[in-house]
């Protein structure tokens, strides 16, 4: 009963869905693509065939690489956008090493996710938006791709798809999962259809101890502590080399680095930035979390007086530069190699904050503001042993972050911090393929 009202509320709600599509496109026009997939209708399947081997006296045996066949077996792994999506890419590496005939499919609710899985994994990848989860769109969203598994990552609980999977005998993982209180207290509003959906997964891997016992209390079942598959992600050579050339183009000035700001938080800290500004030539490189926004965030800056350049313009930065807006996908890791000291955006403000990991991996000393619930081990940790510092407002994120700029050797001890503290937490993605391959049936001998 608690899943048919759900659906009836689900059903009821989507022409504000269509409303929703066509208000966001006034900023991203993407939003405007590829409606049919949020319904239910999906491209055809144009994956590379694996030949079938005959035997002599009947049979056949897939999985041998060809073009003859049926399409290459799927396996299905659900990241609604960028941080999701970026958090998977160790997670697709393992799943190619251990399967290497099958093609994995993306599923994404957002522009810029798909975007994200365009940048990082190009057309090795299938992706689409995952349907509105009606009963009728997840039935013929199975039906059309046949997936052998699906992985949803982090915290998306969506009912009649999980049913529909387990109808459908879709073993279904919710894998680098997390479940901050505030989360765990909403759904808790909604018990028995909280219940059900978590009871229908195939299994769980959490990210802290923490996370499982909010998992469990609700009625996950089969929950293993895997750890953050984020500590995994390496970055390129060609991101560090990147982050070099950043970083000789700026000259010997202090850099330092506010990354995946959220709205209403660049003002605060162009304001407080303008109040304080050293007679040192500081450069201040802003990269906004959602691409939509660069514009208006390099006006927010040019409103306030500062002579602004943007990385989309591929210029050398000028000295008399004091703000570089990062208005570019794929190059965080380029950024963070790039700078003296980051403050991780989305924790100034009520967001929850972003992801610090990339940033101690890098060595690059850490400032972060109150809001921190959707890392909120990784921070604790990351301020207990030194990689890290918490602030309180803006005021007090320049004042820190002008005393680290004139401190090298606190700068020095904060990143390599940083680095250990990254290390001692991978080995995530190993134990989530373990969860993975422990509910699967056994390969036919």
């Amino acid at each position: 009963m608690a899943r048919f009202l759900y659906t009836v509320v689900v059903v009821a709600l989507l022409p504000w869905a269509i409303l929703h599509l066509l208000w966001r496109s006034r900023k991203q026009p993407e939003y405007l693509r590829h409606w049919g997939e949020r319904f239910g209708v999906f491209p055809a399947v144009t994956r590379p065939g694996l030949a079938c081997r005959e035997f002599p006296f009947g049979g056949r045996q897939s999985g041998i690489p060809g073009t003859q066949s049926e399409p290459a077996p799927t396996l299905w792994l659900h990241a609604v956008s960028v941080g999701e999506t970026r958090a998977a890419q160790p997670l697709v590496a393992a799943l190619r090493e251990r399967y290497p005939h099958h093609r994995i499919l993306f599923t994404h609710m957002t522009p810029t996710g798909r975007a994200t899985s365009e940048a990082l994994f190009g057309d090795t990848v299938d992706r689409i938006y995952l349907p509105y989860d009606t009963p009728w769109a997840t039935r013929r969203f199975l039906r059309h791709y046949r997936p052998e598994f699906g992985l949803i990552m982090e915290t998306e609980l969506w009912p009649n798809l999980i049913a529909a999977c387990k109808e459908a005998d879709v073993p279904l993982y919710l894998v680098n999962a997390r479940l901050s209180e505030r989360s765990a207290r909403r759904y808790a509003g909604f018990p028995a259809l909280a219940r059900e959906a978590l009871q229908g997964l195939t299994a769980v891997g959490a990210q802290s101890a923490d996370d499982a016992a909010r998992l469990e209390a609700l009625g996950a079942g089969a929950v293993t502590v895997t750890g953050n598959v984020k500590f995994d992600i390496a970055a390129a050579p060609g991101q560090l080399e990147l982050g070099g050339a950043f970083r000789a183009g700026y000259g010997t000035r202090p850099i330092w680095l506010a990354a995946s700001t959220r709205e209403g938080e660049e003002a605060l800290i162009l304001d407080a930035w303008r109040n304080a500004l050293p007679g040192d030539g500081a450069l201040l490189v802003l990269v906004p979390r959602h691409p939509q926004r660069f514009d208006e965030v390099a006006r927010l800056a040019q409103e306030r007086g500062f002579v602004v350049q943007r990385r989309s313009a591929a210029a050398a930065v000028a000295a008399t530069t004091q703000v570089l807006i990062g208005d570019s996908m794929g190059e965080m890791f380029a950024f963070y190699a790039s700078v003296d000291l980051a403050f991780i955006g989305g924790s100034l403000l009520d967001f929850g904050g972003q992801n610090l990991i990339e940033a101690a991996a890098c060595g690059t000393p850490i400032l972060i503001g109150p809001s921190t619930r959707n890392f909120a081990e990784a921070a604790r940790e990351a301020i207990a042993c030194g990689a890290a510092r918490s602030i309180g407002d803006a005021d007090d994120l320049v004042r820190q972050a002008m005393l680290l700029l004139g401190n090298a050797e606190t700068r020095r001890r904060m990143g390599a911090a940083g680095r250990a503290f990254a290390g001692r937490h991978r080995g995530a993605t190993a134990r989530t393929l373990a969860v993975i391959t422990a509910g699967q049936r056994p390969e036919p001998s």
